[in-house]
């Protein structure tokens, strides 16, 4: 389990970012963080993936615990060997690097080369249009391909924590659907995940718990079910300006299967 206690994060020593922040990723679930705009959902994910220091952001009081070892002050080469990876917003795939490239460089920490493979088979089995365009640079893809590749290369790291800033920005309501549909079956193999999102529909239909940030602060936790029933996420986040497509994004106890990624 992840846990975050009372956490307070500044930038430059003046701007606080976090005031009293704590939460919980249990394992084996899908926690979803919501908020507006400077809700302070960034810099949570900085804080957690260890790199809040090259963004000149500091941890002045509270904890962060990855079971019984602390992250604070940990950079993200060490975090990512602890199992926790970020996939960040905006996808940040390496244009000029082919797919399988991208992959490889996803995997570079794993010196197992079995291990390797096996995760470059779950990628591909994930996404078959990835395997398609094997040896096509990142930068042709289409955004939603580049989203999938962003994941797939923080797959092939295997870790057991994933963490997600804002998956679903920019694309279409069909393919933010096929993101919840993703995610589900990543958290179903057997990888937690932490899902940082705008789009409330779609990260309430996937998650387990969710906590809603409001200024650096947790106004809103419990639940996925239970918050998609409040009034205020029903007013601030569910509202009639939602997304159709992205309304029937999967619930695992459907019982519904994957649709593979194939365009």
């Amino acid at each position: 389990m992840l846990s975050v206690d009372a956490l307070h994060v500044t930038y430059g020593g003046a701007v606080q970012a976090l005031r009293g922040v704590s939460l919980e990723i249990p394992d084996g679930k899908v926690v979803a963080v919501l908020g507006s705009n400077g809700a302070g959902k960034s810099t949570l994910l900085r804080t957690l993936s260890g790199t809040l220091r090259l963004h000149r952001g500091r941890i002045d009081s509270g904890s962060v615990r990855y079971g019984d070892i602390a992250l604070g002050g940990r950079d993200a080469a060490q975090t990512v060997r602890m199992g926790l990876v970020q996939v960040p917003e905006g996808r940040r795939i390496f244009g000029r690097l082919t797919v399988e490239e991208n992959l490889r460089a996803g995997g570079m920490g794993n010196r197992d080369k079995a291990a390797k493979a096996r995760a470059r088979d779950r990628v591909y089995e994930m996404f078959p249009v990835l395997k398609e365009r094997a040896g096509q640079r990142g930068l042709l893809l289409s955004g939603g391909e580049q989203q999938m590749l962003a994941i797939g290369r923080a797959l092939m790291a295997s870790p057991k924590l994933l963490l997600l800033d804002e998956p679903s920005l920019g694309l279409a309501p069909r393919i933010i659907g096929q993101i919840g549909e993703v995610i589900a079956e990543i958290n179903q193999q057997g990888t937690s995940v932490l899902l940082v999102e705008q789009n409330a529909t779609m990260a309430l239909g996937v998650a387990d718990l969710a906590y809603v940030l409001d200024v650096g602060e947790v106004s809103l936790s419990g639940s996925a079910a239970e918050l998609a029933r409040t009034d205020e996420v029903q007013r601030l986040y569910l509202g009639h300006d939602s997304d159709e497509p992205a309304a029937a994004a999967i619930r695992r106890d459907t019982g519904k299967t994957l649709s593979r990624w194939t365009a």
